[in-house]
């Protein structure tokens, strides 16, 4: 039977496949770390790279953007540059104008010289008639626009503040205009208009008028307001207009309208100064001539009489319509049965830098 053979075992052959196991997994090893850097350095790389291309993205938008503002503005520019260049070419056909007019006016025989020193000579004439209408105008401030002559060349109502640039009076036309005792006033209501209108305190009334009206600053614009229950100018086709103080003939008219007014129904003073606020521009002076408190406000009263303490409440209600920072003349004829009325109109009067008066029975 034949022997099998046996391999022999050696040292060297175990260190060798050590050796060779060893540098094998070496290998592998440095392949896993190279390949894994490699990634890692990829996605650093890749990172870094999509941020810088998000900010060139931005500063692309960016850019678009105000490319967009800059194509409007230079459209704009463009816009002006075409609107100048028209303007510049109507000046200048204007000027040309000019000058062609200057060289007609110019006569042929006259020097460039002597038309300048000519026209100085007449710059010199109308500057020196502008002076002397100035000073007239100073010498002539204050004078009456129309003349009125009271009994014995009185001067009444002295003390009123009669300035201003639009001077609104408001007459009171109502019933109690006709009388001073509430008797007389009963009685006269009843009677013909054309005796209404001569009575004693309405005559006094239209003279006051007459003065206060001659008495206005002649550079002024002026409005008459006549009012009961309702308000309305003296002159009705001039409503909503100021009239200019100068026109004499206007003052006359206004004169001889309201001496065709025959005074009658309650008086509201809410209406009258709710009124005032539809002129343009509003008054920046007011006279106020009346006798006493109003009887209704806006609208007519509930009862048949009115008490004095519903009077003043009509009247601070009525106060509250007035323009505001604009002063108050007041000329009170006060009648029998209405105490507090003085006392009223004089604080309104005090109160807006306006002036009171309350004359007596030989008033004008």
């Amino acid at each position: 039977m034949a022997k099998r053979n046996k391999r022999s075992f050696s040292t060297f052959n175990l260190s060798f496949l050590d050796i060779m196991s060893c540098g094998f997994g070496a290998v592998i090893l440095v392949f896993l770390i190279i390949d894994h850097s490699i990634v890692v350095e990829s996605k650093e790389l890749n990172v870094d790279l999509l941020s810088e291309v998000n900010m060139l993205e931005e500063d692309i938008r960016e850019g678009e953007e105000g490319l967009v503002v800059l194509r409007n503005t230079l459209d704009e520019v463009n816009l002006e540059i075409v609107e100048a260049d028209g303007r510049a070419t109507r000046v200048i056909d204007e000027v040309e104008e000019y000058e062609a007019l200057i060289a007609a006016l110019i006569p042929e025989d006259v020097s460039e010289d002597e038309a300048v020193e000519k026209l100085k000579a007449e710059v010199q004439s109308l500057e020196e008639e502008v002076k002397r209408l100035r000073e007239a105008a100073e010498e002539e401030s204050g004078k009456s626009a129309r003349s009125f002559v009271g009994d014995g060349n009185r001067q009444y109502l002295t003390g009123l503040n009669l300035g201003g640039k639009n001077i609104a009076i408001l007459l009171d036309v109502s019933a109690s205009m006709l009388a001073d005792r509430v008797v007389n006033i009963i009685r006269l209501r009843n009677m013909d208009p054309v005796l209404q209108r001569t009575t004693e305190k309405w005559v006094r009334t239209l003279n006051t008028m007459d003065w206060l009206t001659s008495q206005l600053p002649v550079g002024s614009e002026y409005q008459v307001i006549t009012f009961n229950t309702q308000a309305q100018t003296a002159l009705p086709e001039t409503a909503g207009k100021w009239l200019e103080v100068a026109d004499q003939a206007q003052l006359e008219d206004m004169s001889a309208a309201l001496r065709e007014i025959t005074p009658g129904g309650g008086t509201s003073l809410e209406n009258v100064f709710s009124y005032l606020q539809t002129l343009s521009p509003v008054p920046d002076n007011i006279f106020l001539i009346t006798d006493g408190l109003p009887t209704q406000g806006a609208n007519p009263p509930r009862g048949s009489t009115v008490s004095g303490n519903q009077r003043q409440r009509l009247y601070r209600e009525a106060v509250r319509k007035l323009p505001a920072n604009v002063p108050v003349n007041i000329i009170l004829a006060p009648m029998e049965g209405d105490p507090l009325a003085a006392s009223e109109f004089w604080q309104l009067a005090q109160s807006t830098r306006g002036s009171f008066m309350s004359p007596s029975s030989d008033w004008p």
